[in-house]
């Protein structure tokens, strides 16, 4: 089975899918549908120009980061890039195996391998997909041992008003690395995360969409 290493004090934990989690939750996570993140002004401005937006969103137990971008591709064919899983090694960065393991109903069961340098970090994360309302929710599956402690978040993906052929992307993440990890996989997981994943579906779904497909 893959392992996270993690260096320096000659650990090694191992993600185990027989194996339920540490815990059955740290962060809150997104019950139902995820807030709507309000925009100013300057700030559709730059969306206009193909600049990246970053907010942080009130929530009761704090606040959280979320990125927006829009993309010049219809909502079907954003979807149809941020849903293919199996091909996330071709297109995300630092992403090594990508596998849907479980489907039912609007749950989405997804194994990932991620990693920098010669570390590598399994987990397992349980999607709530109601692509029909423009939304997507995420946890940890607790049913099994991930090497990440925690993670939650949401994609939003609907229709830019007033620029037909446009979709508005919003992405927001929290995780927590489970126990010490370098620095070069603690960025990974956390702020790159949120930095780095509008820009990937914006450059394929362009791509697909200028391509026809």
């Amino acid at each position: 089975m893959p392992l996270a290493l993690l260096l320096g004090g000659g650990l090694a934990q191992a993600a185990d899918p027989d194996t339920p989690h540490i815990h059955q939750g740290r962060l809150a996570y997104y019950a139902e549908a995820p807030p709507v993140v309000p925009l100013s002004d300057p700030e559709l401005a730059q969306l206009a120009l193909g600049q990246v937006v970053k907010r942080q969103i009130k929530l009761a137990d704090g606040g959280r980061g979320v990125a927006v971008q829009d993309i010049q591709a219809p909502p079907e064919v954003v979807w149809g890039r941020i849903l293919d899983f199996p091909a996330y090694p071709q297109m995300v960065d630092n992403v090594y195996e990508c596998e849907i393991y479980g489907h039912s109903g609007d749950q989405l069961l997804v194994r990932f391998i991620i990693g920098a340098l010669l570390i590598r970090i399994e987990y397992y994360i349980d999607h709530s997909l109601h692509q029909d309302q423009g939304w997507m929710t995420w946890r940890l599956d607790y049913s099994r041992d991930s090497d990440l402690d925690d993670s939650v978040g949401f994609w939003r993906v609907q229709p830019v008003p007033g620029r037909p052929g446009f979709t508005r992307v919003f992405y927001s993440v929290e995780v927590y690395p489970r126990g010490w990890v370098p620095g070069p996989i603690e960025e990974l997981v956390t702020d790159l995360g949120l930095t780095k994943a509008t820009g990937w579906v914006k450059r394929e779904s362009e791509a697909r969409g200028a391509s026809g497909g």
